[in-house]
């Protein structure tokens, strides 16, 4: 429903995208949002079902998310302003800040904190921030006294407490904006001071951030915490410039953005989102598709912030071309299956409306933190992010596998089919102080691995890639985990993790009960080996693979030819295949392949697994030519590979994985 300009193959040969066609969509997406607004301006009250936040912060949200999307096509214009509207947004600020808390037609809820209906928090960042970046054509030319209300309602940010996660750094955007305008002073340090620690603490290497203190791993990495940090030291480069250019040393008042800190956290920051984009630029199928993991996935094309800013303050491994393709193909992937509705809104989904992907705080408006993306647009026409020719991604090159120790997650890509499968061994969700409760069980954290092309299935319906203790019917389910290692070697890795299998009913746990896993990958094979430890009489586990759609004869649904399977190597007796009826964000129902085994006392697994488009794919039963436990206590297993005959060596204790190739010998 947005119109767009002509495709250009030449210069975008992928995607056919170019800068002008990231201009078309935001400026499609502002005027349909702004159908919504109300008489002053001040809320825009999208259509749909309410969050638990109510639909006056619903209203705030879709204010300050559009105005992100405003914001960076408007700056990263110069200034121009074609359809007017850094003016609807400066009324609405006037009329959003008159009598904060009022219950009337326009005014804001007050910012107060995550534990009392706290989402006017998270928007006053993204006010606060397109306040920053269009500074010269919007705030310096409002009545003072609009700007020291908009202060005044900024600071509630600074006096309450975020939640405890990338939160933090919605304060620090709203004191990087406050000083950058000459209104810093030491409540806005200290904010900005007690941001900067958090993440050091949250920082577990290989450019990864925990979402808070425990093992949440996901796109929040790239939409938030790499994204505020270094896109507040890359504008106060900026303002430094300008300062200087002016002949003076800097924003009077700004108290903790010091030259000194900038260049300090630009440094820090820079370097970590450079490595982070190492490893998160394989996160993009060959379709442009983003991983299917975690939660806020209405965000959609978001995913690409990080790629951008990236490539738009030089902080990037990436060729601007590779930068292009990723965002581009991303935004294209979303348009091009209705993430767009023919009303012209973002809606509440992944393709179009898709329920189990959402939150209980997702509202109307908050796909449009998609805004994100067009940070992108900050580089200027003349930049090489557009005038470079695209290149493939890192998805679309070569078999690639990738360990992540430092999140726990094991990436395998395909070339054959562009499909890219994230392996998790380290990333739960769970916060430190809470209990393991299966009634809390998150399918966009608790699986074995997500795909590009596949997501988790309904916790109502069967658990795709998981593997089950099931003890008197009961079935258990996978929460805090454990990570053990990750490595790789040359076209195989491999990523270990355990965990305490959980139950919805009857005892939470089992005492002694343990499950190790260990997924090793190359090609397109997974092998998955696991050992259960203290499995009572009469136990039984239950391996399942991908949740994919029907095939063209099989009903509604479509066929979109992606194909999963599964093979028992060791300690499997039955393969059936299940169905889940609420399907996934792919598909309107699914089919997932089970495999089935006993267990008592210790146990050991192992299966072959496979998600793939080739179309003449070989069956799993010809991939592996011998099975063999090795060990004295069944903790070791052997599995020979039939296309070279290289060896895996899986061993449980202690831990070590193993992968040998064939000695050549020459003639």
């Amino acid at each position: 429903m947005v119109p767009l300009p002509d495709e250009d193959r030449a210069l975008s040969p992928y995607t056919g995208y170019t800068r002008a066609h990231w201009e078309a969509v935001a400026d499609g997406l502002l005027h349909a949002a702004w159908q919504w607004a109300s008489p002053g301006r001040a809320l825009l009250d999208l259509p749909g079902r309410p969050s638990v936040s109510g639909v006056r912060s619903d209203g705030l949200e879709g204010y300050a998310r559009t105005f992100l999307a405003a914001a960076f096509r408007v700056a990263g214009a110069g200034g121009a302003d074609p359809y007017g509207w850094l003016g609807r947004y400066a009324d609405g600020l006037a009329a959003g800040t008159r009598t904060p808390g009022r219950d009337d037609a326009e005014s804001w809820p007050p910012v107060l904190g995550h534990d009392v209906h706290g989402q006017p928090m998270v928007e006053s960042a993204s006010v606060a921030i397109g306040l920053r970046l269009t500074r010269a054509w919007l705030w310096d030319r409002l009545d003072p006294a609009v700007q020291d209300r908009a202060e005044e309602w900024l600071r509630g940010a600074l006096r309450h407490t975020p939640a405890p996660n990338n939160w933090y750094l919605f304060p620090y955007s709203v004191a990087g904006f406050l000083e950058s305008v000459g209104r810093g002073d030491a409540e806005t340090a200290r904010a900005r001071e007690r941001a900067l620690g958090l993440l050091e603490g949250w920082y577990r290497g290989q450019g990864w951030y925990a979402d808070g203190d425990g093992r949440a791993f996901d796109h929040y990495n790239g939409w938030a915490l790499h994204l505020y940090p270094v896109l507040d030291a890359h504008l106060a480069g900026k303002e430094g410039e300008f300062a200087g250019a002016a002949g003076q040393l800097g924003s009077p008042g700004a108290v903790g953005n010091t030259p000194g800190a900038t260049s300090e956290v630009t440094a820090r920051h820079g370097a970590r989102l450079r490595e982070h984009l190492e490893s998160f630029s394989l996160l993009f199928g060959g379709d442009g598709a983003p991983v299917h993991f975690g939660r806020s996935l209405t965000y959609r094309f978001a995913v690409g912030a990080a790629v951008a800013l990236g490539a738009v303050t030089g902080h990037t491994p990436l060729a601007p071309g590779v930068s292009r393709r990723l965002l581009s193909g991303s935004l294209r992937y979303f348009l091009d299956r209705g993430a767009i509705g023919t009303d012209g809104l973002l809606s509440l989904g992944w393709h179009g409306p898709h329920a189990a992907t959402l939150q209980r705080y997702s509202g109307p408006a908050s796909p449009y933190w998609a805004s994100k993306a067009f940070v992108a647009l900050l580089a200027p026409p003349d930049h090489p992010l557009w005038t470079a020719t695209e290149e493939p991604a890192p998805s679309e090159g070569p078999d690639r596998v990738l360990a992540l120790p430092a999140p726990g997650l094991l990436v395998q890509s395909t070339a054959a089919d562009g499909i890219v499968r994230l392996h998790n061994h380290g990333s739960d969700n769970v916060r430190p102080h809470e209990g393991e409760s299966a009634a809390d069980d998150d399918p966009y954290y608790g699986r074995q691995a997500y795909s590009t092309r596949t997501g988790p299935t309904s916790v109502e319906n069967l658990a795709d890639n998981h593997l089950a203790v099931e003890i008197a019917g009961v079935r258990s389910v996978r929460r805090r985990i454990r990570p053990l290692g990750a490595g790789q070697g040359d076209g195989w890795g491999w990523a270990a993790s355990w965990h305490l299998p959980v139950f919805p009913s009857g005892p939470l746990v089992v005492p002694g009960l343990r499950v190790e896993s260990v997924t090793v990958v190359r090609g397109r094979y997974e092998l998955r080996a696991h050992r259960v430890l203290g499995a009572p009489p009469g136990t039984l586990v239950r391996q399942t693979g991908w949740a994919t759609g029907p095939g063209p004869d099989e009903g509604p649904g479509g066929d979109d030819g992606v194909r999963s399977a599964l093979h028992g190597l060791y300690g499997w007796v039955d393969l059936d295949e299940q169905r889940a009826p609420q399907g996934t964000a792919f598909t309107r129902w699914a089919r997932v392949p089970r495999l089935t085994g006993e267990a008592e006392g210790t146990a050991l697994f192992a299966a072959l697994a496979t998600l793939t488009a080739e179309p003449a794919a070989a069956p799993l039963s010809d991939a592996v030519s011998r099975v063999r436990l090795t060990g004295a206590d069944t903790d070791t297993i052997e599995v020979t590979w039939a296309d070279d005959g290289s060896v895996t060596c899986v061993s449980f204790a202690p831990l070590e994985i193993t992968h040998i190739e064939p000695v050549t010998h020459m003639g």
